[in-house]
């Protein structure tokens, strides 16, 4: 992250410790993303920290759980996917991130977003940032 932001980043996106936070061990988790967040503010005044929380993995209680923890770490988005777990961002999911980190946070649907129908669908659900690798194709349809 140092290096990154060194290099001129102006956005880190970070994966949280998943597996910590199955195992109950909140404070490990905000800990992290709070040493991430610290980071960024120092390096990059005007730089956003994104926590990727890998929503498929977390069962609902979890995934409002993970959101309270970005919040409370300095985050400024959170996100659905890296991509490459088994399910990218839901419409359940997106609508329980925004409802758990309120108006003002960020939240980032991606992963699976491939047509304009899903992008407008995550948008409506509370994303106001999507990632996706369709952009033509959401464009153009």
């Amino acid at each position: 992250t140092d290096r990154a932001l060194k290099d001129g980043a102006t956005e880190v996106d970070m994966v949280m410790h998943v597996g910590r936070l199955k195992q109950g061990d909140s404070a490990y988790v905000e800990q992290d993303i709070a040493q991430v967040a610290g980071l960024v503010r120092e390096q990059a005044d005007q730089a956003v920290l994104k926590v990727i929380l890998e929503t498929c993995m977390l069962d609902a209680d979890e995934l409002s759980l993970a959101c309270r923890i970005a919040v409370n770490a300095g985050a400024d988005f959170v996100k659905t996917s890296t991509g490459f777990a088994q399910e990218g961002a839901t419409i359940e999911a997106v609508q329980r991130m925004r409802h758990a980190v309120g108006e003002h946070f960020g939240v980032k649907a991606s992963g699976g977003i491939r047509d304009r129908t899903t992008a407008l669908a995550m948008i409506e659900a509370g994303a106001n940032r999507l990632g996706s690798s369709s952009g033509l194709t959401i464009l153009q349809t």
